[in-house]
């Protein structure tokens, strides 16, 4: 192992330690461990995993499906509610949501691996490219959907089942969005991300076009003129800043342009990382950041977070794993300005934190973390400069229970509106939702009048 020098470096580890470090951190059950897991089912009646579900998976279905030795029934009760059920079982916070549910999970007992059995169906099924959707007879009806990322996806694909024919743009280079860009890396190997948009488009009449941004290479005015329908999927483009003294100094950057390049870094002995570096947020770009520079071979990694640990928006199983990886957690510390030393990152001012009569508000006692690089994890927003009347919400385009905006024809969803958490699942749920709705207003639509006497 290289020696561990100062400043921001690339090469800190040797090539198996990276090999180990960035390998799956929940390999696929074999069939052995699945049978096993399954077993463990409850089979509910009323089925409350179901229910926590946002994508309402028949969870204890597929669950017996895998007992019976039939995982590709499993995989098409997953993929019935969920076409992005393979990423989901990577991603999802499973221990806040079915798995929470699950009435198993208690104090004498653990939950069904209901996160690891989705896996092993889903995986098999794309393994064997076991398609189970075929496209309805042509409609001709052509939908715009804006944005390649899970809630796009997933209306695309749900689209294309009615017949409809969809053309997807997207401003990265690769479709995915946040399943390509904004996971932590261990989470979804072997261009797991790539291999599912090729699975969900190999259902056929989706078109995706990359490096097309609204707003720079298209309006949505031109959309609405030339599609049937449009769906906003787009995600989330901006990120919140500091406002602080030294942000601008090198060595700070945004923590998902950091996991970003980190995805797509083909040899991760070529991405730089700091000796000493320092996390801001409290949220699960947050922990993502700071477990992968530390698997990078940064010595020491601390996330500092303005309120306490029952506050953060990252789970206490997402924590736990963070500090297994030896990343520090601080809380009730704000950033009061980051210190530099010939125009580099030296370290940040903190200021602890307390609340008093309700309120947030710093104490007054302040002290210094010594850093080279700083990692803002501070929130994401909207950027909606560029959708005119569009009403919006929040900063977040406003939309009703079908996903249906204030411009008719147009439709939204995912993490670009305010409905729902920030998860994979919520958008997926979305998109298939709008998709739905959209089908709906072209039958209405296609309807003949009936006459009124």
């Amino acid at each position: 192992m290289e020696r561990l020098g100062s400043g921001i470096q690339a090469g800190r580890l040797s090539p198996d330690e990276y090999a180990s470090n960035f390998s799956d951190l929940h390999p696929r059950l074999d069939k052995h461990e699945a049978l096993v897991a399954a077993d463990r089912c409850y089979f509910c009646y009323d089925a409350p995993c179901m229910t926590a579900c946002p994508t309402a998976i028949d969870i204890p279905l597929f669950i017996r499906q895998i007992s019976t030795g039939n995982p590709l029934g499993s995989a098409k009760t997953i993929f019935d509610q969920n076409i992005l059920g393979g990423m989901c079982a990577r991603v999802c916070p499973t221990e806040t949501l079915c798995e929470q549910a699950c009435v198993r999970n208690t104090a004498e007992d653990r939950p069904v691996e209901i996160g690891k059995l989705q896996r092993y169906a889903t995986d098999i099924a794309m393994e064997m490219n076991r398609q189970f959707y075929h496209r309805a007879a042509p409609s001709g009806r052509r939908v715009a959907v804006v944005g390649a990322g899970p809630a796009g996806l997933a209306c695309a694909h749900r689209l294309s089942m009615h017949g409809h024919d969809v053309v997807i743009f997207d401003a990265r280079e690769k479709a995915g969005g946040l399943n390509e860009y904004g996971i932590a890396t261990y989470k979804a190997t072997e261009n797991f991300a790539q291999r599912e948009v090729e699975y969900i488009t190999a259902i056929g009449g989706i078109e995706i076009r990359t490096g097309q941004m609204l707003g720079r290479d298209f309006t949505l005015g031109e959309l609405t003129s030339n599609f049937d329908a449009v769906f906003l999927g787009m995600g989330l483009a901006g990120v919140n800043g500091l406002g602080i003294e030294g942000e601008d100094l090198a060595g700070v950057e945004d923590a998902v342009d950091f996991i970003a390049a980190l995805r797509q870094a083909t040899d991760k002995a070529q991405v730089p990382i700091g000796r000493r570096v320092v996390v801001l947020g409290g949220g699960m770009t947050a922990i993502d950041a700071a477990i992968q520079a530390k698997l990078l071979g940064a010595e020491e990694v601390t996330i500092c977070y303005r309120r306490g640990k029952e506050n953060m928006n990252a789970s206490g199983y997402e924590q736990d794993l963070a500090t297994a990886n030896g990343v520090i957690i601080r809380h009730w510390l704000a950033p009061k300005r980051i210190i530099g030393k010939d125009g580099q990152v030296a370290g940040i001012e903190v200021e602890y934190t307390a609340i008093r009569d309700g309120r947030l508000v710093g104490t007054g006692e302040t002290g210094v973390i010594a850093a080279d690089q700083v990692m803002k994890a501070i929130g994401q927003t909207f950027v909606g400069a560029t959708l005119g009347a569009l009403r919006m919400e929040g900063g977040k385009i406003a939309v009703d229970v079908e996903g249906r905006t204030s411009i008719d024809g147009v439709w939204a969803g995912g993490d670009c509106t305010g409905h729902g958490e920030d998860l994979t699942v919520s958008a997926t749920a979305q998109g298939r939702d709008a998709a739905e709705s959209i089908n709906r207003a072209f039958a209405a639509a296609a309807r003949p009048a009936v006459a009124v006497a």
